[in-house]
């Protein structure tokens, strides 16, 4: 008899990777039910053989999303990252600012020089104090963690 669930090995390095289907109860395709090869838990799997399915045996789209688990306009971003990137681009990619957009050399500068002049300031009260020189909200959080980064790089 197939296997229909994957193993935890399997399952934690998805989760890892970032590439865990959160909803494989979701995929109804025929060629996802009890089967050792495919597995709805593996999310770049799914949306390559939802493309394949739209692709190669003509099937509409919104037909090969509702089989898959998706959306037609997730199909769509789909077909977009696997056109651009190949398989790769079929790997969920973090979400959000790459980096500290907000805390740029010249606020981390500022905030240097107004600790070294006021070491006890609270954090939040520095957080205010960027905002009106700057225009720029940042949580008092990021800014803890950005100075505990520098300080980390100068050990």
């Amino acid at each position: 008899m197939p296997k229909r669930n994957s193993d935890a090995r399997k399952r934690e390095a998805l989760r890892a990777h970032g590439s865990l289907n959160p909803h494989p109860e979701t995929v109804t395709s025929a060629l996802f039910q009890n089967s050792t090869f495919f597995d709805p838990v593996d999310l770049v799997q799914v949306k390559y053989e939802m493309l394949r399915r739209a692709e190669a045996e003509n099937q509409p789209v919104s037909r090969a999303a509702r089989e898959f688990g998706f959306s037609r306009p997730s199909f769509y971003q789909a077909q977009t990252a696997f056109q651009q990137s190949g398989l790769s681009g079929l790997i969920p990619q973090k979400r959000g600012p790459r980096e500290a957009h907000k805390l740029t050399d010249t606020v981390m500068e500022f905030v240097e020089q107004t600790r070294g002049a006021e070491p006890s300031l609270h954090w939040q009260v520095l957080a205010d104090r960027i905002k009106q020189r700057f225009g720029v909200e940042v949580h008092r959080r990021s800014i803890e963690r950005a100075v505990a980064r520098q300080q980390k790089k100068r050990r």
